[in-house]
């Protein structure tokens, strides 16, 4: 019989008492949190406060203390996520010195992607007419868009997504989210980070975050109607005077 926690009603990520230790100091603080499958959330706070740390844990990349992370059903970090979740860090993940093409080729292959998804991903991406350019000599917009490309290849059911937007101009931006609603409303589950307040609005749910505490998780609107704020920001701070 199916575990009812695999089930389309659960949640895509289940994420009880998470802590996370390093250096002797606690990263994160026993976390407890479900999101829900088909939505975008956006997990917001200033740099520093755990939100890499917890796109690590959701992943299964990262040592934990304590506590539990389950992703679409499986403990994070199974091997049989590997084709179901695509991670996109930070920095750039792909390779500078082969083209576009090439690096989304020789992703597809590592997935088992079927042979036309590079040409897919690309095409999602807004990539096109850039398949033969080396991926060193493109622009910093469009090397993390090669690196979102990759972890697109074989149409994961969940995205990882760390500062996907940062340092990119602000028609771009509003391009990749306009991807990424397009994905969520396609049945992707998403979660992603940044430190960007403004994006805050484009998402279905927010987790604020400060120094490794949840201390929100609730929809744009019920958290400016809850703190009586007139932007995200301003809600972010009065949540953190709340929780002095």
């Amino acid at each position: 019989m199916m575990n009812s926690s695999a089930g389309p009603d659960a949640p895509a990520i289940r994420i009880t008492g998470l802590t996370v230790e390093r250096g002797g100091r606690t990263v994160l603080h026993a976390l407890d949190l479900d999101l829900a499958r088909g939505t975008i959330t956006g997990l917001l706070g200033p740099s520093g406060c755990g939100k890499t740390t917890l796109l690590r844990s959701v992943v299964g990349v990262q040592r934990t203390a304590a506590g539990r992370v389950k992703v679409l059903g499986l403990e994070a970090g199974s091997p049989a996520l590997r084709h179901r979740v695509g991670y996109v860090t930070q920095a750039p993940s792909v390779y500078g010195d082969l083209t576009v093409a090439e690096n989304l080729a020789y992703f597809a292959a590592v997935l088992d992607a079927p042979a036309t998804d590079p040409a897919r991903v690309i095409a999602l991406v807004g990539l096109t007419g850039h398949e033969q350019h080396v991926t060193d000599r493109l622009s910093g917009g469009q090397r993390a868009r090669v690196s979102l490309a990759a972890a697109l290849l074989g149409a994961p059911e969940l995205l990882i997504l760390d500062e996907p937007t940062v340092g990119l101009d602000p028609v771009l931006r509003a391009d990749l989210w306009q991807l990424f609603r397009r994905l969520a409303d396609a049945g992707t589950t998403m979660l992603v980070s940044s430190h960007v307040m403004d994006e805050a609005t484009r998402c279905d749910r927010l987790l604020l975050m400060r120094e490794g505490r949840l201390i929100a998780h609730d929809t744009p609107d019920e958290l400016l109607r809850a703190t009586g704020a007139p932007d995200i920001d301003s809600a972010f701070l009065e949540l953190v005077e709340a929780a002095r």
